[in-house]
């Protein structure tokens, strides 16, 4: 481990204990990503008392969800898991098909709010804050990503605690901890969603680019980041100090 990761190693420890003691009841609302994992290494290793949840969008990779039972093997935690709400999936199938998210963006985000911001919202009822694994480098949605941001539709705190780490980074650190993560990683998936909406990137395309990739990149956000008129949320109130 490089000098560089150590130092943002003890940083990112320091801040998930800030968060734990300071924000108590929060949570990591997990992808199962390789950055969700280095985060959820931090968190059951040292006992933090913060949550972690997912959501099962029901259409995910069957690697994906075997990242749950790995972490159960690893830590013996149990990831809490949320699912979409049934009607409001049948009613979505039924009146425009199963996989209508490919015919126009407004239906891809009805499609995402249903099988992804609903859950959330849900998941994150009680909570004074959430943390996500969110890194700048993503996309160029997330070019001004902030360490600490206010949920102001949520009410919440929003913590994005690898907004300044770099991919190879997330990768040794997953190496010098030996931590389990989605095995899509080694086929070329370098951030993983919903089966249907996620394919494998190539060279020279950004992290990002294989998720709803029919799609021009600047749109490429599934709602879970999103203010409620459609911007991207912002820090109005904290900043990285």
């Amino acid at each position: 481990m490089t000098d560089t990761l150590s130092r943002k190693t003890s940083e990112l420890e320091r801040l998930l204990v800030r968060v734990a003691l300071e924000h108590a009841p929060a949570a990591l609302a997990s992808s199962l990503s390789a950055e969700d994992m280095v985060i959820t290494d931090l968190i059951l290793r040292h006992k933090l008392g913060i949550e972690i949840f997912t959501l099962d969008t029901q259409r995910l990779h069957a690697d994906t969800l075997n990242v749950i039972a790995a972490i159960r093997a690893r830590y013996g935690y149990e990831v809490h898991v949320f699912h979409p709400d049934p009607e409001s999936v049948s009613e979505y199938v039924a009146s425009f098909g199963r996989d209508a998210f490919y015919e126009s963006q407004e239906l891809r985000k009805r499609c995402c709010h249903i099988r992804k911001v609903e859950p959330l919202n849900r998941a994150l009822q009680g909570k004074e804050a959430w943390i996500t694994g969110q890194r700048r480098e993503q996309a160029v949605t997330r070019a001004e990503l902030k360490l600490q941001e206010n949920d102001a539709a949520r009410g919440i705190v929003k913590f994005n605690p690898l907004a300044d780490w770099s991919e190879d980074e997330v990768w040794q650190y997953i190496r010098a901890f030996d931590v389990p993560y989605n095995a899509l990683h080694d086929q070329g998936y370098r951030s993983i969603g919903c089966a249907p909406c996620t394919r494998p990137t190539v060279a020279g395309e950004d992290v990002r680019a294989g998720r709803w990739w029919w799609e021009i990149k600047e749109a490429r956000e599934c709602g879970l980041h999103v203010a409620p008129d459609g911007r991207l949320m912002r820090s109005t109130a904290e900043s990285e100090a």
